[in-house]
């Protein structure tokens, strides 16, 4: 099974796809994947093949790492885009989240103000007040929403915690727009079944949704390294192109990656 795990709990900075220069915050250990989903095409592999016993990096050390680096950068002349926090697994899962958004807000400000402090979050822990008022902070609060469909979200995101769809999409609806949608497309063979969320039967349904939440954008994509589960495949150009065109008749605004 492939697996890209990320260092601690500074890593990059690496070209993103979406985001340009990326300079990653992992809150994660380096050795293993902690995550309240298990999701089926993660490229950290699953939770069980890197389960990881070692502390998180502290507030402190996420402070130093991130300053050392910003630093190194500024003395370079080359500075990131924006700051990511991603990595091994679901970052607002760090007990002290909202104060390490807070710090990286500061030596953002200072070291390099033209850059974005973006978080990549599965949108699980949003009923944690907390992880909520943080969010709101950053410039690019980027939520997952994969599909509407319970049972899609079972097979393929396979949440490992009480998962309540429609309380998370009535909280994204509080930010009232200060958010990005994240949506993964796929198709392939799961336990048996052909999976595709590509098809109107998935994409109608959570365009409404997503227009009821209205973000500030729409961001798709589809599989970009090879998978733990082997069944998968990416979603064709030709589909993703679709969905964003159906996405900006609904008057939302979205960008396809492929």
């Amino acid at each position: 099974m492939p697996t890209i795990l990320f260092p601690s709990p500074i890593f990059g900075p690496v070209n993103s796809r979406r985001l340009g220069v990326s300079l990653g915050v992992n809150l994660l250990p380096e050795n293993g994947k902690i995550c309240t989903f298990d999701c089926l095409y993660c490229e950290c592999g699953f939770n069980t093949q890197n389960r990881s016993h070692s502390p998180l990096p502290t507030r402190e050390e996420v402070y130093k790492g991130l300053e050392e680096q910003l630093k190194k950068m500024q003395d370079e002349g080359r500075g990131p885009d924006v700051i990511t926090f991603a990595g091994n697994g679901e970052p607002t899962l760090h007990p002290n989240f909202a104060e390490i958004i807070d710090d990286t807000i500061a030596l953002r400000d200072r070291y390099f103000p033209k850059a974005k402090v973006s978080v990549l979050s599965n949108s699980t822990m949003l009923g944690r007040k907390s992880v909520f008022e943080a969010l709101k902070k950053v410039d690019n609060n980027i939520l997952k929403l994969d599909t509407i469909d319970p049972s899609f979200i079972s097979l393929i995101d396979r949440p490992n915690m009480a998962y309540k769809l429609n309380a998370i999409i009535e909280r994204m609806k509080e930010f009232k727009g200060a958010l990005v949608i994240q949506t993964m497309f796929l198709k392939g063979e799961v336990d048996n079944l052909q999976i595709d969320n590509t098809t109107d039967q998935y994409v109608l349904p959570w365009i409404e949704t997503v227009k009821e939440i209205a973000p500030r954008e729409v961001m798709i994509y589809t599989i970009d390294r090879e998978t733990p589960h082997k069944g998968l495949k990416k979603a064709t150009r030709e589909e993703l192109d679709s969905i964003v065109e159906k996405l900006h008749k609904a008057g939302l605004k979205a960008t396809a990656s492929y």
